[in-house]
């Protein structure tokens, strides 16, 4: 822990289950957006038979529910939300003007919510495998080895990192305080350290 004064760094690491939700929704509704997030693992994507209007319609309610989703504190909605049926309490849409977006989602919340408990149960079992104070050293060092590449203290800051069964090693910014990060490279001590470094530099 920091002592008083001193600059604090938050880091919240998960493979939360709305966000993994709203990927394989992505995924089997054939939206494109973000355009450099690859795709889930074992989930095929769907071919696009929309006209052009009909899909970018998807895809414009598609990235509100996605930032909503993502960091919800940093994009509330100007109107009440209220759950999705059949989604437990993973999707809240606003109660205006997302009226294709749920029909489009309605005939996968079966499969979308049997794949997000999988995914989120064999992320927590592969976290808890490394044990709370790998994680914690895995940021540290980042951390430590910034500090002494700029001879400063790290200022202050928060992160989220997701980390998601995506089809391609590697760290994409899903937010302004939020990365996505291949399992696979989460797993790996070596390359994930020299993948995070960037990141911490950007923000510490």
């Amino acid at each position: 822990m920091p002592s008083a004064g001193a600059p604090e760094w938050v880091i919240r690491e998960d493979a939360g289950q709305p966000v993994l939700l709203a990927l394989y929704l992505r995924q089997v509704l054939g939206i494109r957006s973000p355009d450099e997030l690859p795709h889930l693992r074992g989930i095929a994507p769907r071919a696009n038979d929309r006209d052009e209007a009909a899909q970018a319609l998807l895809e414009r309610q598609w990235r509100e529910y996605w930032a909503m989703t993502v960091e919800p504190q940093a994009h509330p909605s100007p109107v009440p939300l209220e759950l999705v049926d059949d989604f437990d309490t993973l999707i809240a849409l606003p109660i205006e003007g997302f009226d294709e977006l749920r029909a489009a989602i309605a005939p996968h919340a079966v499969e979308g919510l049997a794949f997000s408990q999988s995914a989120h149960a064999r992320y927590a079992k592969d976290a808890s495998g490394r044990g709370s104070g790998v994680s914690y050293r895995a940021y540290a060092g980042a951390i430590a080895e910034h500090e002494r590449q700029v001879g400063r203290r790290a200022h202050s800051f928060e992160l989220n990192v997701q980390v998601l069964p995506l089809t391609q090693r590697g760290v994409w910014w899903i937010g302004s305080l939020t990365i996505a990060v291949t399992d696979g490279l989460r797993g790996d001590v070596v390359a994930f350290d020299a993948a995070i470094h960037p990141i911490i530099a950007e923000l510490a």
